[in-house]
């Protein structure tokens, strides 16, 4: 859960004052927050659990039901307002009407490869011969390199569009400037002047962009983009233009939003609220295959392409071939689709299995450098035989389980290593990289304020922790000081029910910047607990009425929650969580996802 100052004077939220997970609980409506769900309740006639929910992420009153039906036709803003639009879609009509071949240059992730597909796919419309190429993230890196530009020309590129990257890739582009070929910047990460040279840099994040955007993903970029390209088709009478449906493909731009975590805010909701409806349809072949073979059950979810749909895609550009993901989203026939989601599915257990291993690994490093890591204000890892391509997992995985900044750094037999790092909600990790890329300790670095990527020399560790410890003590001991959980209401197991699950649905799709419902079950009794997976706990918590729910605590096994759950059968706790419903046998189950746990008195 996200890390946020503790008000001093609110009491703890079941009086617990520190749970097993080391959390103060406190309830998050204060008695402003309060007022404001009555009011919501009152004057919209909605279920006091959503009316909390709502206040609760300062929804204010007369903008409550325009949050709970976000569309793309009041929340999308007229895409010209982007820096740069016009000349991007100007260029990008004009490869259309002079069919000209264009590369597509995007990243190995989700946002990377459902950017590239999305352009594709209108290029392909349009009769345009197109070309992805996502580069190999061991050997050429993040971003254009300038033989990979030279290489896309020589094969009779006459325009390239960088996608979810380009923005401070200034060698590149001069590359594909000196040869006379064009090129388009459609991105969303930080970046500071002065501008690599191309004929348009689309860019919300960009300083000169008054839009408002800078919370998109890539796709949603690139969706504003094709917008105003297909208006100027129109305008040119194409009929092709009136044939097209952007609408069906925000499924594509749906998933890359889940899962590059961006805030759940403005037209990202209208994203993927209107995004899984188009999902729900199975009119991509790609997702449709890759869904089948997760073993999706019931209709689509955010979860679900943040759990079932992005690891597989994210497996490709991690440990195998970073083109199919891109791949799968282009394709229209069943048959292949089936044969790239059944490798990308092999790749993601593969993939498990390693993470397994560097994870048990990096937390013996963690013993061995910081102890328990309570006086680490962040922590860095680092080995020799690590995937370049788990590294953000791994830190993922720290940070959670440190709750603290973290990256994980993988050195190759040179002694060049590529890590990745994760942050805890207000510290700014992007900006403490970019800062030891100025002062010289790493070759390259960059990101977002909770995540971030780099590429540093063995013998520069010993500086970049340094530098990475002194940057994070002038906020990093605040913020973990002050690590809460924020709770939206109190129910039984009784109360726990589908009708409940549907209420607080209304009010989502939930994730970044619009957190899922935390609710608490005060005192219930563990009455059978057990290990299932490598490291989750399952329960069944038992009500005094005698009702009963299950419930499960990921990767729980080995920490403080999992000691109290597993030790606790028989005791009364105090739990809270997240509910879902899940699909089993046609029917719709609730299932408690627990957080955090303290014992009952």
């Amino acid at each position: 859960m996200p890390i946020e100052p503790a008000d001093p004077v609110q009491r703890a939220f079941l009086n617990v004052e520190q749970s097993a997970s080391g959390q103060r609980w406190v309830s998050r409506l204060d008695q402003a927050g309060q007022n404001r769900a009555l009011a919501i309740a009152q004057v919209h006639g909605l279920p006091d659990i959503v009316a909390r929910v709502l206040a609760g992420r300062d929804v204010p009153v007369d903008g409550a039901m325009e949050f709970l039906d976000p569309t793309i036709r009041n929340l999308m803003p007229d895409p010209l307002t982007l820096t740069d639009c016009v000349s991007a879609a100007e260029r990008i009509a004009g490869a259309i009407q002079r069919r000209e071949r264009v590369a597509i240059f995007g990243d190995y992730d989700v946002d990377g490869a459902a950017s590239s597909a999305l352009l594709f796919r209108f290029l392909r419309h349009f009769g345009v011969t197109a070309e992805i190429y996502i580069p190999d993230r061991i050997f050429e890196g993040y971003g254009p390199n300038p033989a990979a530009i030279n290489q896309l020309i020589d094969r009779g590129a006459q325009l390239i569009v960088t996608v979810d990257c380009g923005s401070t890739s200034h060698d590149s582009l001069a590359a594909a400037q000196a040869r006379g070929i064009d090129v388009v910047v459609i991105d969303h990460h930080q970046l500071a002047q002065p501008y690599p040279p191309c004929v348009a840099l689309v860019n919300p994040n960009r300083d000169d962009d008054l839009s408002g955007q800078g919370h998109l993903c890539a796709a949603g970029v690139v969706y504003l983009v094709l917008v105003a390209t297909a208006r100027l088709m129109r305008e040119a009478k194409d009929t092709r233009a009136y044939t097209l449906d952007l609408l069906s493909w925000l499924d594509i731009v749906a998933l890359a939003t889940v899962c590059d975590v961006v805030p759940l805010k403005g037209l990202n909701r209208a994203y993927v609220v209107k995004g899984l409806l188009a999902a729900r349809h199975m009119g991509n072949a790609g997702l449709a295959a890759l869904f089948k073979k997760a073993g999706l059950g019931g209709p689509v979810t955010a979860y679900h392409f943040g759990f079932l749909i992005g690891p597989r895609i994210n497996a490709g550009g991690r440990i195998g071939d970073a083109a199919l993901g891109s791949r799968l989203l282009t394709i229209e026939h069943a048959e292949e689709a089936e044969v790239i989601a059944a490798r990308l599915d092999e790749l993601n257990r593969e993939r498990q299995a390693m993470e397994a291993v560097m994870l048990e690994e990096a937390e013996a490093e963690v013993m061995a450098e910081y102890g328990d890591g309570e006086d680490a204000n962040v922590i860095v890892t680092a080995r020799e035989n690590w995937h370049p391509g788990i590294a953000g997992l791994l830190a993922s995985r720290l940070k959670e389980r440190y709750r603290r900044p973290a990256f994980a750094i993988a050195f190759d037999p040179s002694g060049k290593g590529t890590g990745s790092g994760r942050s805890i909600s207000g510290f700014d990790m992007g900006r403490m990289v970019r800062a030891a890329v100025e002062e010289g300790i790493l070759a390259k670095g960059g990101g977002h304020a909770m995540a971030a990527g780099l590429t540093v020399e063995r013998g520069n560790l010993g500086r970049l922790r340094a530098f990475f410890e002194e940057r994070a003590a002038r906020g990093v001991p605040q913020l973990v000081a002050a690590h809460t959980l924020k709770v939206d209401g109190a129910i039984g197991a009784s109360g726990a029910t589908v009708d409940l699950i549907d209420q607080l649905e209304a009010a989502g799709p939930y994730g970044a910047g619009h957190p899922q419902p935390v609710l608490a079950l005060p005192s219930h009794r563990i009455r059978d607990s057990r290990m299932v997976g490598t490291a989750h706990v399952k329960i069944t918590l038992e009500s005094m009425d005698g009702a009963r729910l299950d419930g499960i605590a990921f990767r729980a096994i080995g920490t403080p929650l999992g000691d109290l759950l597993m030790n606790g059968r028989g005791r009364n706790v105090h739990v809270a969580g997240s509910l879902s419903a899940d699909f089993w046998q046609g029917t719709r189950r609730v299932q408690l996802r627990v957080l955090d746990a303290a014992p009952a008195p």
